[in-house]
């Protein structure tokens, strides 16, 4: 059995129907209003002149990004330390990759 889905877009500023999606940006937020020709007209004709003294921005600088340092606060000891200390007494640890558990403790048992 086939099925036809009509999707009709209704204006959300007056409630009839709209002719297309428009998707503009403020804040750094994206926002999509559904509209008819004459009120994407009119949306259109508000922002031109913003549109005509603002920067376009590349891609690369459209989601602001904030520089984020993390603090290592864990008691747990150096992993490189563990590795280093481990291979020095024979024990058996990857070169890369989580240390196993009984590594760690025997680690702080001899320290």
């Amino acid at each position: 059995m086939a099925q036809r889905v009509v999707v009709t877009l209704f204006d959300d500023i007056d409630g009839g129907e709209a002719a297309e999606t428009v998707v503009f940006g403020l804040d750094g937020k994206s926002y999509e209003i559904d509209l008819n020709q004459a009120n994407a007209k009119k949306l259109r004709k508000a922002l031109a002149p913003y549109l005509q003294a603002g920067r376009k921005q590349t891609g690369a600088g459209r989601t602001p990004k904030v520089a984020v340092t993390y603090k290592h606060t864990a008691v747990s000891p150096d992993p490189a330390a563990v590795r280093a200390w481990a291979r020095s007494h024979q024990l058996d640890v990857p070169p890369r990759g989580r240390i196993p558990k009984r590594v760690y403790e025997a680690f702080a048992e001899a320290n």
